[in-house]
């Protein structure tokens, strides 16, 4: 089977829902040789990107969304072990994220965590629900470059601006970075986050472009 053919093969794994797959395609990719980062980042992740779309045009319900996120999370913890260590590097930076207080989906800012990770940043994950003070708290422990929040509904987006207004109040030197399926450019702009990231994919390159700055 062709590095294509692995790489489809766990896209779908994760449209369908289907652990057992995504997990062969997993161990299919390691026994062939194939960089487990690419089956992450052009397998896996775009099978998600997938299920979010299907998702907010409300051709799929939400536990279907919980099936295809834990068909990717098995998937992943197979490949992780075997991600060459030249390319992990040094770290890349360091990022503080959650999800806003009063929203508790915490799904695709997950796999945003997860994929940073696999991109070298060294990640906190605060989990969902979380107040504008434990953001502004860890990142002054952990000195992190980029603060990054996510809400799904739109009756929790003042909390990232409140997020926004906060850490600029703290006076931090920090980055910030929006997403989440209420938010979009226009909405990151409007409240002064550096930026917007649409998807997994999106936010680790928008992330690697913020730390160079």
């Amino acid at each position: 089977m062709s590095k294509e053919d692995v790489l489809k093969k766990a896209m779908n794994a994760v449209i369908d829902g289907d652990p057992d797959a995504a997990l062969a395609a997993a161990n299919q990719a390691i026994a062939e040789g194939i960089n487990p980062v690419e089956v992450i980042s052009e397998g896996l992740s775009l099978g998600m990107t997938k299920v979010g779309d299907l998702f907010n045009n409300e051709e799929i319900s939400l536990p279907f969304v919980i099936v295809a996120a834990d068909a990717m999370t098995q998937a992943i913890a197979v490949l992780e072990p075997h991600i060459p260590e030249e390319h992990k590097g040094e770290k890349v930076g360091t990022v503080v994220m959650g999800t806003v207080e009063g929203d508790i989906h915490d799904i695709g800012k997950g796999i945003v965590a997860t994929m940073l990770r696999v991109y070298g940043f060294e990640v906190y994950d605060l989990g969902r629900d979380v107040p504008v003070q434990a953001f502004i708290d860890k990142a002054k422990e952990v000195n992190a470059d980029i603060i990054g929040s996510s809400t799904l509904m739109t009756t929790t987006l003042p909390g990232q601006k409140a997020l926004q207004e906060a850490i600029s109040a703290a006076g931090l030197k920090v980055k910030t970075m929006v997403g989440g399926a209420a938010t979009n450019q226009q909405w990151a702009d409007k409240i002064g986050a550096t930026a917007y990231g649409e998807n997994a994919t999106e936010a680790v390159q928008k992330a690697k472009e913020l730390v160079q700055q």
